[in-house]
């Protein structure tokens, strides 16, 4: 492998993108991997920045050009994966790259890149803080919000199949509870 790895997962609304975010600004020779998705863009978000947008059918078209490291179907016709051409534009530039990825990703790619990554899961204090969070975000509908919900007592079972957990109930604590596993791993 010509880099290191960290992956981060996490259910919706555990504060994945603010530690991710938050780590990146710390360290000028990691890279944030844009995961593709067939997802409609929320909010603000920009295609090439937060995500590669595509619609399902193109993103299944790329599946079967053997074009991903890594996919799933999140939900029907929701598709999130990594790029072989992503991987390999951050580790040309000799950057560690960064993932933010679903629980399914994170399993995946901590088992394609193994000792080379660190795969660290987040996890919000309980469900219903989680609900919380969403609300308050104001990006998903209610009906949204309720998938979302659901699929994280799933997800928080993928756990155990990460390096470490990382509970954010306080998010200056997480903070640097995530610098310190990022130091100590590129050490």
């Amino acid at each position: 492998m010509p880099g290191k790895v960290l992956i981060f997962s996490a259910p919706s609304g555990s504060g994945k993108s603010t530690i991710v975010n938050h780590l990146l600004g710390l360290h000028p020779e990691m890279e944030f991997s844009v995961s593709a998705t067939s997802r409609p863009p929320r909010g603000e978000e920009q295609d090439g920045v937060e995500y590669l947008f595509y619609t399902a059918d193109v993103f299944r078209a790329l599946v079967a050009d053997d074009k991903f490291v890594e996919y799933e179907e999140v939900y029907a016709d929701r598709f999130y994966g990594t790029l072989k051409s992503e991987v390999n534009r951050i580790w040309s530039k000799g950057h560690v790259i960064v993932f933010d990825v679903d629980v399914k990703g994170g399993v995946s790619l901590k088992k394609y890149f193994g000792d080379a990554a660190l795969s660290v899961f987040i996890q919000a204090p309980s469900v219903e803080e989680l609900r919380r969070r969403l609300v308050a975000r104001g990006t998903d509908s209610p009906e949204a919000i309720g998938q979302r919900v659901a699929k994280a007592s799933e997800e928080m079972a993928y756990a155990p199949r990460f390096d470490t957990i990382l509970v954010n109930d306080d998010l200056a604590t997480a903070l640097k509870e995530a610098e310190t596993l990022v130091d100590n791993f590129l050490k």
